[in-house]
């Protein structure tokens, strides 16, 4: 056994934590609690004090010979350096003030949001219809599943998030702060568009897009600003930086699936 190893319950496994009776140990019992798909061995064990690492390994292998616990499938990560999100100064925006151009549209998107509650960039806008990165893996003929990466902070609004694109075919994914934004934008395949919310607790959302936007793999991900105030600068802030659309909180389902569909180009 690699000290590397990921490990998960199996079925087998989360009956036995389910019901009461049981005839593994407290040593055993205590791993599958832990194993939790993400962490490896040698992290896992780090918290458990009661027992020395070689009762540990043979309690480990003890679990996966019987059939409690399996090595997990760890998603893959972009082997790409993503300090750009954890910098302690804003990134460099735009050089310049915004072009004639960016104010013309910001005007325009000022009011498509103030009339929709949503509004696309016309000159992001998809002109036929994005592949997912991960490729068909939607089982229907003819039929792709994209998925969706939702950068916001508040749990209820994430609920709602994830219920309600999963029941539109999308694959949802889901961070609400530095860090889980981090660990999401390292996994492959790159999620095919980001909803990002404005203001979040240590981060703000303006960065996260120049920074998206000027690094060379997550470059070309679609961007949705997420946003309570629809005011002509942070509308201007956000197309200078290169976002691709822009939806008002509190939003109906119907505008922000309108929004997505019409960033893929569907």
């Amino acid at each position: 056994m690699d000290s590397r190893d990921v490990f998960a319950l199996t079925e087998k496994g989360g009956d036995e934590l389910k019901y009461g009776s049981t005839r593994l140990s407290l040593g055993a019992l205590e791993l599958l609690v832990l194993f939790d798909g993400k962490k490896n061995f040698t992290e896992v064990t780090r918290s458990v004090k009661a027992y020395s690492a070689e009762e540990l390994i043979k309690t480990a292998q003890s679990l996966l010979r019987d059939g409690y616990i399996e090595i997990a499938n760890v998603e893959p990560e972009l082997l790409i350096d993503m300090s750009f999100l954890t910098g302690a100064t804003p990134a460099a925006g735009p050089a310049g003030p915004p072009p004639p151009e960016a104010h013309a549209e910001a005007d325009v998107a000022e009011h498509r949001l103030t009339l929709d509650g949503y509004y696309v960039s016309i000159a992001r806008r998809a002109a036929t219809r994005k592949r997912p990165s991960a490729g068909s893996v939607y089982s229907d003929k003819g039929s792709w599943t994209y998925c969706v990466l939702v950068i916001e902070d508040n749990p209820d609004i994430q609920r709602s998030l994830r219920l309600l694109l999963t029941f539109e075919k999308f694959e949802p994914r889901l961070a609400g702060n530095r860090s889980e934004i981090v660990a999401e934008l390292r996994r492959v395949p790159s999620p095919d568009l980001i909803l990002l919310d404005v203001n979040l607790p240590d981060a703000n959302g303006f960065d996260i897009l120049a920074r998206i936007r000027q690094h060379p793999v997550l470059k070309s991900i679609p961007v949705i600003m997420l946003t309570a105030q629809a005011n002509r600068n942070d509308v201007l802030r956000g197309i200078a930086g290169g976002a691709d659309g822009y939806i008002t909180k509190p939003f109906e389902n119907e505008i922000l699936v309108r929004g997505i569909k019409a960033v893929l180009g569907y």
